[in-house]
């Protein structure tokens, strides 16, 4: 309760075998939309722990996108290579339905487009569906947009042009959000190094994109000369040790919740690093599921996402002006439309 969250729940199916966790931060702007995350957490706490974390994150980030939407989250506890089955995600649905609209689910790590089109026989609040069903598709490719995006927007702030042509980005995960990012940064003329756990993901970028340049993990990748670091695996990406060493004028990536702690952001202003924060730029992913709920349309959905340009360089105008990071900034600016919106705001159900 000392989180502020509105709502946690516990879900327990043992037939199935589903344990899971939703989180509900936020219903003050409509109702809480974020994704499920499937995972092999160590302990109960440890699920509980990331779903708060992730709630609260995703009501700033619906709200500092302008969308109608609280901040919610689930994770499922398990491997998803193995654990994961049919009766285990109607399961999973049955309980989203029973929150009535309180909770709107879509994909997050470990879960995809089929994976919710199973959880939507259950439910009529999962989204991120398969376009075959209605659905948005992947919303990893607006989401890749996104950051791109506010990384251009970084860029204007720091050196006066709104791209990334000459300079070295590096990107650590080359999953889905992160090859994305390098498709748009080779076109757009920079220099791109990356590195992923999956030796795989590598292969598929470099196939495509030969100039990339491939480096052996994350801690080789923070070390070697770049313009711009794109954490874009797991959260937390960006601790003590990591800020000390980076090299990096700008930091811009896809991964949620990236500041290691709450001291990580003020680190980043005192070594000259501007970071884009991670909730603002990442948003092009909800932009599109939430785009779902009114009948989708890519090209309306991506117009949207542009948005985040200028969001951007707002939030780094008003770090400026105030003498505060740039996290402080898009959280003031989250919180005071939540305040002044919010307080009218009821939650529209799905008719």
């Amino acid at each position: 309760m000392a989180s502020g969250h509105e709502q946690v729940v516990f879900c327990s199916d043992p037939e199935s075998g589903l344990r899971a966790v939703i989180a509900v931060y936020s219903t003050a702007l409509g109702p809480a939309l974020g994704g499920t995350r499937f995972f092999p957490y160590a302990s109960e706490e440890a699920a509980v722990a990331d779903a708060l974390a992730l709630s609260r994150a995703m009501a700033y980030k619906n709200s500092l996108a302008g969308l109608d939407l609280g901040g919610g989250k689930a994770v499922i506890i398990g491997d998803p290579r193995t654990d994961k089955t049919e009766a285990l995600l109607r399961a999973y649905g049955r309980f989203v339905e029973s929150l009535g609209g309180r909770y709107l689910t879509a994909c997050d790590v470990g879960t995809y487009n089929a994976d919710l089109d199973v959880v939507a026989r259950e439910t009529r609040f999962a989204h991120g569906r398969s376009e075959a069903f209605g659905g948005c598709g992947d919303s990893s490719v607006l989401t890749a947009f996104g950051v791109f995006q506010g990384m251009r927007a970084a860029a204007q702030h720091r050196w006066g042009a709104p791209t990334l042509a000459g300079r070295t980005v590096a990107v650590a995960g080359v999953g889905k959000v992160g090859s994305w990012l390098v498709d748009r940064l080779v076109a757009d003329g920079a220099s791109v190094l990356v590195t992923d756990v999956d030796p795989g993901a590598v292969a598929r970028v470099r196939a495509r994109h030969p100039q990339v340049t491939a480096v052996a993990d994350t801690e080789t990748l923070v070390r070697t000369p770049h313009d711009v670091y794109a954490p874009c695996a797991l959260g937390g990406a960006l601790d003590d040790e990591t800020v000390a060493a980076l090299p990096a004028q700008i930091v811009c990536g896809g991964a949620n919740n990236q500041l290691a702690h709450e001291g990580t952001a003020q680190q980043l202003v005192d070594r000259g690093v501007l970071y884009a924060p991670d909730y603002l730029v990442n948003a092009g992913g909800v932009i599109q599921v939430e785009d779902e709920r009114h009948g989708f349309s890519f090209a309306r959905a991506e117009s949207k996402a542009t948005s985040i340009f200028d969001v951007a360089l707002r939030v780094f105008a008003a770090a400026d002006a105030e003498g505060v990071s740039p996290a402080v900034a898009a959280d003031r600016l989250a919180e005071e439309r939540m305040r002044s919106v919010g307080r009218l705001a009821t939650i529209r159900l799905p008719r």
